[in-house]
Order: C-alpha cells, then sequence, then structure tokens
C-alpha cells in the first residue's frame, strides 16, 4: 500500500523522492554534509527487523529494559557538547538551546526508565473466587517520525516510552537534521538487542513506505498539522494507533493591569526563542488598550536588544522564505512593522525578531502559523474580547493568559480551547506535564506517564476458580449475577433463558 502523504518534520519538504540530503549550515551556508535515503527496501527491512525483536523485547523484564534507558541517557550525557555543535550545525539552533534540549533528553530518558517498570493495570472488583485486572501490553512496532525544532528532547520522549513499555521502534529523524538524527539513533540503540530500535534516514518518500505498512501497530508523529493529517488519513486505512502532536497557532493574552515591561519580557521570550521555531512558541498576541502602547514600546525593546547581536538563523532559506512572506501579507494587509520585517543580506538564513502592530485576525500571521521571530499584535477593547478572539482558531495546542484578575485566569482557562493554558508564565509547567491537543494540533498524550498509555493497549482478564479435576464431582456453579434484569429468587425462570447476558460470540449461556 502506497499513499501519496509528504511525511517530514515540523514543515513539509519538497514532495519530490531525493536520493540524498544535502545539508548546509544555516549560520553561514558552508556545507555539513550529505546522507543518503533510505529506500522502501530498506524501510522494510527496518520494520521486519522490529517485527522479529518484538516477541523477545516485550517478555524483557521491565527493569531490565529500563536498565537499557539509563545507559542511553549516559551515552547522550556523555556526548552533550558534541551532539550540540552538530545540532547548531544542521538547524542554526543556538548552543544554550541546543545544550538545553539535551538535557531534557537525558532527562527523559531517566524519566521513563523510573516510570516503565511502575506502569501497570487495573484490579476490578468481581467473584470471591475469581480474580479480574487489566492488563496493559506493548503495542508491537511504533513508528517515530520526529522534529528538527527540538530534535533530541523529542526523540527521548517517544522512543524512551516505546521502549520502556516493550515496543519495539523503527526512528525517522527529519531529513533537516540527519546527521544528528542518525547518530541520536546510534546512542540510543546502543546495548539494546538487534532489531529493537533502528534509525532510517530520508523526507517524504521514507516516510510514506513507514507509515503506509499495515506491520506498523502504532506512530507517533510531532510535525507539522498538514503531514500529521496526511498520516492520520494512511493509519486509517492500516489501523495504526496514531499519536501526534503537530502545528499550533498559540495566543497570548495581555490584562488590563499586567505590568507591561513584565508582560513584553513574556512575549519576547515566547515569540523569539529559538527564532520562534518552537511547538508552542507564541503566534498571536492581544493586548488590552489599557496596557497596550506601553506593552509595545517595551516589545520593541525586547527586539531591538536581541537584534544588536544579529538575526537568529532560520533552519533554511525555506523556512525564512515562508515566515518572510506571511511578514509580507501582513504589511500589504495594513500591519506596520515597528522593527525587522526585512530579509537581511549575507550568507546563511537569519530573520531579526519583528514586532508587528495593527494587525487584524484575516491576516496569515494570525490565521496560520508563522513558526519564525515575528510577534503579530492586535489591541482589543476588553478581556473578553480578546479572549473570544484568541479562541477563535482551528488549531488546539496552548495559549496563555497574563492577568491580575483570578476570575479572568478561571474564565480563560475555561473557554480555551486548546490541550494547555499557560497563566502568567509562558514557557512554565511541571516536569511530567502532558496535554491532549486540539483541533489541527493532533490527538493523543505525547509526553508525561501518559504516554505509556497510549503506547499500550489494555487487556482485560478474568481468571476464575481452578477446574475440577477429571473425576471430580462437578462443583454448582450457583445462580450467574445479571446486573442488567433484578431478579427475585421467588420467580421460577424459564429453563431456556440465558441467565447470563455477557455471554456472547455464540457461547452458551450458564444454565
Amino acid at each position: 500500500m502506497t499513499l501519496d502523504i509528504p511525511v517530514t518534520g515540523r514543515h513539509h519538504a519538497d514532495e519530490r523522492p531525493a536520493s540524498s540530503m544535502v545539508i548546509t549550515d544555516p549560520r553561514d551556508g558552508s556545507p555539513v554534509g550529505e546522507l543518503p535515503s533510505a529506500d522502501v527496501d530498506e524501510v522494510r527491512a527496518a520494520i521486519d527487523a522490529a517485527r522479529a525483536a518484538f516477541p523477545a523485547w516485550r517478555r524483557t523484564p521491565a527493569e531490565e529494559r529500563a536498565q537499557a534507558l539509563r545507559a542511553a541517557a549516559d551515552a547522550l550525557e556523555e556526548r552533550i557538547d558534541e551532539l550540540a555543535e552538530l545540532e547548531g550545525r544542521e538547524t542554526g539552533r543556538r548552543r544554550d538551546d541546543a545544550v538545553g534540549g539535551l538535557r531534557a533528553a537525558v532527562s527523559t530518558l531517566r524519566q521513563y526508565a523510573e516510570l516503565g517498570p511502575l506502569h501497570r493495570g487495573l484490579s476490578l472488583l468481581g467473584a470471591a473466587d475469581a480474580t479480574d485486572f487489566l492488563r496493559p501490553e506493548p503495542r508491537g512496532v511504533v513508528a517515530v517520525i520526529t522534529p528538527w525544532n527540538d530534535p533530541a528532547a523529542i526523540t527521548a520522549g517517544l522512543v524512551g516510552a516505546a521502549l520502556a513499555t516493550g515496543n519495539t521502534v523503527v526512528l525517522k529523524p527529519s531529513e533537516r537534521c540527519p546527521h544528528l538524527g542518525r547518530r541520536l539513533g546510534e546512542l540510543l540503540a546502543c546495548g539494546l538487542p538487534d532489531g529493537v530500535l533502528s534509525t532510517v534516514l530520508g523526507a517524504a518518500e521514507t516516510g510514506q513506505a513507514l507509515v503506509t505498512s499495515v506491520d506498523v501497530d502504532a506512530v507517533a508523529h510531532v510535525g507539522s498539522s498538514r503531514t500529521g493529517e496526511w498520516i492520520a488519513r494512511a493509519v486509517a486505512l492500516t489501523g495504526a494507533h496514531l499519536i501526534r502532536e503537530n502545528g499550533g497557532n498559540d495566543a497570548l493574552l495581555v490584562d488590563a493591569g499586567v505590568d507591561p515591561a513584565w508582560a513584553a519580557a513574556q512575549i519576547a521570550r515566547g515569540a523569539f526563542t529559538n527564532s520562534g521555531q518552537l511547538c508552542t512558541a507564541v503566534e498571536r498576541v492581544f493586548l488590552h488598550r489599557d496596557v497596550a502602547a506601553e506593552v509595545i514600546a517595551a516589545l520593541v525593546a525586547e527586539a531591538e536588544a536581541r537584534n544588536a547581536a544579529g538575526p537568529a538563523p532560520l533552519v533554511d532559506e525555506r523556512m525564512r522564505e515562508q515566515v518572510h512572506a506571511h511578514v509580507l501579507d501582513a504589511l500589504a494587509s495594513g500591519a506596520r512593522a515597528l522593527v525587522g520585517g526585512e530579509v537581511p543580506g549575507g550568507p546563511g538564513s537569519g530573520y531579526p525578531a519583528t514586532v508587528l502592530v495593527d494587525c487584524t485576525p484575516d491576516m496569515l500571521v494570525f490565521r496560520e502559523e508563522t513558526f519564525g521571530p515575528v510577534a503579530p499584535v492586535m489591541v482589543v477593547e476588553s478581556f473578553a474580547e480578546g479572549l473570544a478572539l484568541a479562541a477563535d482558531d482551528e488549531h488546539g495546542l496552548a495559549a496563555t493568559v497574563l492577568t491580575c484578575d483570578l476570575a479572568h485566569a478561571h474564565a480563560a482557562i475555561d473557554a480555551l480551547p486548546v490541550g494547555t493554558v499557560k497563566v502568567n508564565d509562558v514557557f512554565g509547567g511541571a516536569p511530567g506535564g502532558s496535554a491532549q491537543p486540539r483541533g489541527r494540533s493532533g490527538s493523543g498524550f505525547g509526553y508525561g506517564p501518559e504516554l505509556l498509555d497510549e503506547l499500550t493497549t489494555v487487556k482485560a482478564v478474568h481468571l476464575g476458580a481452578g477446574a475440577p479435576r477429571r473425576g471430580d464431582a462437578s462443583p454448582d456453579p450457583g445462580t450467574p449475577y445479571d446486573p442488567g434484569t433484578p431478579q427475585n429468587p421467588d420467580t421460577p425462570q424459564d429453563p431456556d433463558t440465558p441467565q447470563d447476558l455477557g455471554a456472547s460470540h455464540g457461547e452458551e449461556a450458564p444454565r
């Protein structure tokens, strides 16, 4: 089975099949390297190897699987400098940000090493002479498709949870950072049995071969909404379970009474960190008129301070073209750029921190995910108006509200149709947090302890009393209890009427 599905990282690549991936450093355009793309046969071989390794890996004691994750975490930790350098060369990510993502990857692997052996089912209350319980079991072969914008942490989370629960994995990193993806795959697989974790490199054609295979039992994808929606259609035909965190169009709403300088720093952090290339980056800003002028002035100062060090690089020229197209659309529709908004000269794919004002909801920067260092601003007359506009979007990843009014905070938590609402902290959150994206932003728990549930399926078990030995008198089974039909013990029962309404699939109910 083959479907025309562009399966990539954060934003879709050219849909022409490619035999190799040529990577240049987005900071200065210098060559990084060239790697071949896996063809259909190589993908098929990786899936077959994962299928063959699954029976033994699923029966490996959970604590032994946990030890493998701890070893992988140690291997990553020992090579943080090497991996951060490689990530910077392929994606342009600042060293501090890359190191932070790698440290998060190490922490996440250790987290799942601890959570995996503790993952459990539920016991049920049944008959006194029986035991009933729910048993979690691994799904099987999991295809993990990861992006380029935070590759180490996301890979560690999805792969770590899958391995901890007894699944085997075929990993496809983004074609925008294949050298880093290959190295991460090697380190994570070190010490694992053959076939438990394989890495295949490539773009759309490689991803198509992976997600359309009927021998893949689950797909975990972090990337663009467009790609995620194609994958959803593909797995509807194969029957694979799908977990996806896709694009966001996250709003940030500033209420009256909030300190303007603090609010501007929160907006800048949300819109400009990692050049705006984060799933939960701030994409739309709504300012209450009472504080708008002061917040905008402080936000411009924040952007200018960041630009003083030079424009931060976007991952490649294609990404810069998309970001700039959104800015040009806004300017043509009446917005004004108070800072930034122009493509810098020179090598690389840098783009300045940009503040747009006089924006309206019909502009591309408000309707679609820009995924660049752009803060588009709209002034609103009331908190209620801003909240209604923030909630009016087809995505549903996250949103932030800055307010001193507890009633307004509660109203936002209730009204915003997103997986995560952040109040007074644009990137806050406790370790192990997890959420379910809404709308075009995806589905399923992609992080936290709940990811272990996503990567397992539940089997209900009824363990009855021991069967009578041959020659023993058959015990009286008693009168089966039917919870759906109250019975009067003084009322004779029709001997031809089954008394156990739970009997199904052609089984004869006990008399």
